[in-house]
C-alpha cells in the first residue's frame, strides 16, 4: 500500500507571498507545476546547463535574446 507523506514542502518566495505545499486538500490549482519547474531549475540549474548544449544556427549580428534567457 502506498504511503502518503503530510510533511509541509516550503518553496522560494514570490514576491511578498509565502509559498507553501502542504497536500492537504482545499483550494486546487493548476499552476503548481510551473512554481515546481521553478524551484527544480534553481536547484540544480539545469535550464542553463541544456541551454549550454544548444548550437545557436542564427546570425549572431542579429540576435536580441540569447537561448540563455529565452528560457
Amino acid at each position: 500500500m502506498t504511503e502518503c507523506t503530510r510533511k509541509s514542502l516550503q518553496f522560494s518566495s514570490l514576491s511578498r507571498k509565502k509559498i507553501l505545499a502542504d497536500f492537504e486538500g482545499g483550494h486546487l490549482t493548476s499552476d503548481g507545476g510551473a512554481l515546481l519547474l521553478r524551484e527544480a531549475n534553481r536547484r540544480t540549474g539545469l535550464i542553463g546547463a541544456l541551454a549550454d548544449c544548444i548550437t545557436d544556427p542564427r546570425e549572431p549580428a542579429r540576435i536580441k535574446h540569447d537561448v540563455k534567457t529565452m528560457r
